[in-house]
């Protein structure tokens, strides 16, 4: 099932003037202001504003207007980045693309690997039979990744415009006045933070972030070496055996990417020089590889914080603007995504007017502490990279433990989410987990996701979904590969009840879903 409506492809209508008021105030595009079609709200120029148009933002506003909410993203970069930094989806991203359709458009732009050597570094293979139907690591340069999902946003209707930054904001019972930093003010329902490390939106509304600060930093780059590749294959192994945060990758014909530990902790808005890599990669390695021409240079450091609030009244904190944490792993970017879709359904369903009390509450109480698990586990492995005897030594010892399946299996759906449990209360293994791609006698199951609803997926054949028939589909499927009667699926693919008794999914039903068209 592949819907136009969840294409990755441009379209005409991807740009956004950037000096139309008409579009940016009214929420509306140019040729509805001029024909005088009114279907906002008086007061009300967008329902969500976003600040940031990284992976979280871009898939946060995609998955808003599934719901028909109105969107307005603001990017303060004119453009994206230049430089091609790859990043790794995990298996749950992938799945969590799956559900949207998307998944097909992302993956010819990146390269597959094994799911294995995720954890510290440390070489191991993924155990067999991992349970995902995308047990795979998929490599994609960043730049390609926020393009996609940035035109994909933009194509199902959110508003992006770049080159403007939310510089204040005023919240109140019933919204968010935010000013952008040409002084225009602009009215919404919400304002949702998703414009990394150092938020404007998160410093602006006071939230604490508490943490560590970076005590170790990384230089990171591409660039041409002087040296064969056999010599720089050599040396990298033996380096590697003690230093863990480095390496020297083929990246191209003549070019490497380059990792190697910095002789401090800088500035990071300071980007460092091609001098600086020569010099770390002397003392290091005892040699720089000849290494010239850079195409891109940057610096990243392990500053490990956590947001201490991810919600004050209508405005909320997504992706790094609520956590960071050192690159180890390849969590960060994952983690922000995962983020986007726990929060999409649940601020469009309040935006709809048909969301639970406490719904848009379950976002903190659900993604805070994965965000301090995602920290710990961070923190662990960094200490692991040290190079001094203790650290070594627990890393050997980790290392012999990982030849257990259990050991192994443990770390890599950690590493990757697949292991995350919400808290619904006690119930069986399965509730609160998400619920992997299976077959079911319209196809796969991540198939009937795509608009971003609930679902019953029903093998007794004897339930429904009645007057929540606007938010849930059924599927009434005694074929389905499922080791239980009935479940009920949130919008994010997490298994929120599990049984066969009307009465009981009906009362699950409205704990999620809200009050029944016609009660």
């Amino acid at each position: 099932m592949d819907s136009p409506q969840f294409t990755a492809e441009t379209s005409p209508d991807d740009t956004v003037d950037r000096d139309s008021h008409a579009r940016l105030v009214s929420g509306r595009r140019p040729s509805e202001a001029a024909a005088g079609v009114d279907r906002e709200p008086a007061g009300f120029d967008f329902d969500v504003i976003i600040a940031g148009c990284g992976p979280t933002g871009a898939m946060l506003a995609a998955e808003l207007r599934l719901h028909d909410v109105r969107v307005l993203v603001l990017e303060k970069d004119t453009e994206p980045v230049s430089f091609v930094r790859i990043v790794g989806l995990h298996m749950r991203s992938l799945e969590l693309l799956a559900m949207r359709g998307l998944l097909d458009r992302v993956r010819p732009h990146g390269r597959q690997r094994p799911a294995g050597g995720f954890f510290a570094a440390i070489n191991k293979p993924a155990p067999q039979g991992l349970d995902s139907a995308h047990a795979y690591l998929l490599g994609i340069p960043q730049p390609v990744l926020v393009d996609l999902l940035e035109k994909h946003a933009a194509q199902v209707g959110a508003q992006v415009l770049r080159g403007r930054a939310v510089t204040g904001f005023e919240q109140d019972e019933q919204g968010v006045t935010v000013e952008l930093d040409d002084g225009e003010r602009v009215r919404s329902r919400y304002l949702v933070g998703c414009d990394g490390a150092r938020s404007t939106v998160r410093k602006l509304l006071g939230v604490g972030f508490p943490g560590e600060p970076s005590r170790n930093e990384t230089l990171m780059g591409e660039m041409e070496v002087g040296v064969p590749p056999q010599e720089i294959a050599a040396r990298t192994a033996e380096v590697r055996e003690i230093h863990h945060r480095f390496w020297l990758r083929p990246f191209g014909e003549g070019v490497y990417s380059v990792l190697v530990p910095a002789a401090g902790v800088s500035d990071r808005s300071t980007p460092p020089t091609i001098e600086d890599f020569r010099e770390q990669l002397r003392a290091v390695a005892g040699t720089d590889f000849g290494v010239h021409s850079p195409r891109w240079l940057s610096r990243f450091g392990d500053a490990t914080r956590l947001a201490e609030r991810y919600r004050v009244g209508r405005v909320l904190l997504a992706g790094d603007a609520a956590h960071i944490h050192p690159p180890i792993g390849g969590q960060g970017l994952n983690l922000g995504l995962q983020d986007a879709f726990n929060l999409g359904w649940k601020l469009a369903a309040q935006v709809r007017g048909w969301a639970p009390e406490t719904l848009l509450d379950t976002y903190q109480t659900e993604r805070h502490p994965v965000a301090e698990d995602v920290l710990d586990n961070t923190r662990a492995q960094t200490e692991l990279l040290s190079t001094e005897p203790g650290p070594q030594a627990v890393r050997r010892l980790l290392t012999e433990l990982m030849d257990f399946e259990e050991v192994n299996r443990h770390l890599i759906e950690k590493i990757t989410a697949i292991s995350v449990r919400y808290d619904f209360g006690e119930g069986p293994h399965l509730l609160g987990r998400r619920l992997r791609d299976i077959d079911v006698k319209q196809g796969r199951l991540y198939d009937l996701l795509h608009h971003g609803r609930g679902l019953v997926l029903d093998r007794t054949e004897r339930l429904t979904v009645g007057g929540w028939s606007d938010r849930v589909d059924h599927l009434a499927d005694p074929t389905a590969a499922l080791d239980a009667p009935c479940v009920l699926l949130r919008p994010d693919g997490h298994v929120a009840w599990i049984g066969d008794d009307q009465q009981d999914l009906d009362s699950h039903l409205a704990r999620w879903f809200g009050t029944p068209v016609g009660d």
